[in-house]
């Protein structure tokens, strides 16, 4: 069921990046985060609706034609804060296009939001040599909680593709335990090329056994999958990997292009799963 929260604070993390600060009325939704890469929904009214937060989804579907219905957009929980009540959200702005940004550019504090969720199914677990972690700004929050979050004793490599130095923010590693080690390492874009493939490519990994979390542009993750199952040998049982957007679609039509992006990735490796 939907619930709602307030906009407690704003701010821009980075050129790229909103922070989004929310105190929840339901905090006992939040009480166990398993998951690093946890995420809420946004239900968010298009522009222009007529409508706002709290509001039934159903009584809207029935009333409103299509292009009025409230639509859902997954953002990464990056902290809570149980004694506070606060949600902690970063949400990418790509600028002018899409749906999550300019709502999240617009917000002020004092105004509700509808969410659903928390879900999530990636977390850093003992036993493994080596976390590795792989994604552009999307993946950002759910990397950063990760690595704040690795088992004592851990070792870890982080990936991070961003457009400059400007887009780079300061991770708090010194909340790990003492005998984590994080390889934190910011690719930057050259004229709009990533070099997350390459980089990945170009790794030496540690011997042992490895878990990887691979999110962001859906192609790019595709072949880093791809590389990793095929010819590091990473089990897929070890590898959460996920396109959270593609270049050149929009929000609404990368949603309707995932279900058959999906079948393509699966079929990549035939019996290994995404």
């Amino acid at each position: 069921m939907p619930f709602t929260a307030v906009v407690a604070e704003t701010g821009r993390l980075t050129p790229a990046m909103i922070r989004l600060e929310l105190e929840v009325d339901r905090p006992e939704r939040f009480a166990d985060l398993a998951h690093t890469d946890s995420y809420v929904k946004l239900q968010l009214p298009p522009p222009h609706a007529g409508y706002r937060a709290p509001f039934d989804p159903a009584e809207i579907r029935n009333r409103l034609p299509r292009d009025q219905w409230p639509r859902a957009r997954a953002i990464t929980v990056r902290a809570w804060d149980g004694e506070h009540r606060r949600l902690t959200l970063d949400v990418v702005d790509h600028g002018p296009g899409g749906l999550a940004g300019p709502w999240a550019r617009a917000t002020r504090p004092g105004e509700l939001v509808q969410l659903t969720g928390p879900g999530g199914g990636y977390a850093p677990q003992p036993g493994y040599n080596l976390h590795l972690l792989v994604g552009d700004e999307a993946a950002l929050p759910a990397i950063a909680a990760s690595l704040e979050r690795l088992p004592a004793g851990a070792d870890a490599i982080a990936l991070i593709e961003v457009e400059n130095a400007e887009h780079e923010v300061g991770l708090d590693l010194a909340r790990r335990t003492p005998g984590r080690r994080a390889d934190l390492r910011w690719l930057h874009r050259t004229d709009g090329i990533g070099p997350l493939v390459a980089a990945v490519r170009e790794l030496e990994l540690p011997a042992g056994s490895v878990q990887a979390f691979v999110h962001g542009e859906a192609d790019t993750v595709r072949e880093i999958r791809r590389h990793l199952l095929a010819e590091r040998g990473i089990r897929p049982a070890d590898l959460s990997a996920s396109g959270y957007w593609r270049r050149d679609r929009t929000d609404e039509d990368w949603r309707a292009e995932k279900p058959e992006w999906k079948r393509q990735v699966a079929a990549d490796l035939p019996g290994q799963q995404t």
